[in-house]
């Protein structure tokens, strides 16, 4: 694996490095010491599948309260997604910022979000699945977002979304305080 820091701390895409031959290939997609190694968090609590059945779809942006703020290893098994990762602590350094990166079957990526970053994507094709491993169980009381379209942000989706729920098109903007809904 190919550990790739991005523009927040801590965020990091995870390529994999596979043996291939005339059977197809074989990698490595999560070894606690390779995560050890870049002080990345290793323990896996909870793993979770989301299926989103049409292009267009934006899920986000979620995370997870202490103390059960949990880190994210997602990865994409099926279609394509957008996913972004922004800073929605006041007091860090790099508040509002984020970043993205595509996460598609093909490409076979991860990315890596730590604790305490807000975490969504916009899907890039019909039938896109992607798979989380996280470090703490989901805790609904804990459960916190942020608008996908807050101007405090300024993410440039790559188009607007086509389905999004009413919780996630609800959430409050940065500069109001956020949200406890889950």
């Amino acid at each position: 694996m190919k550990f790739h820091e991005l523009e927040l701390p801590g965020v990091f895409v995870i390529d994999l490095e596979s043996s291939a031959d005339e059977r197809g290939f074989f990698a490595r997609t999560f070894c606690t010491d390779a995560f050890h190694d870049h002080g990345l968090n290793p323990a896996v609590r909870q793993c979770s599948l989301s299926f989103s059945t049409r292009r267009g779809t934006l899920r986000g942006l979620h995370w997870q309260a202490p103390p059960s703020a949990e880190d994210k290893l997602v990865r994409c098994v099926r279609g394509a997604a957008w996913d972004v990762v922004v800073d929605p602590r006041p007091d860090s350094p790099t508040f509002r910022r984020w970043t993205s990166v595509e996460l598609t079957a093909g490409n076979r990526r991860s990315v890596y979000v730590p604790a305490g970053f807000a975490h969504g994507f916009l899907t890039l094709a019909e039938e896109t699945e992607l798979l989380y491993q996280m470090t703490e169980a989901h805790a609904p009381d804990l459960a916190r977002g942020a608008r996908w379209d807050d101007p405090a942000f300024g993410i440039a989706w790559p188009f607007p979304p086509i389905v999004i729920s009413d919780r996630d098109a609800s959430y409050p903007l940065i500069g109001r305080e956020l949200t406890t809904r889950p």
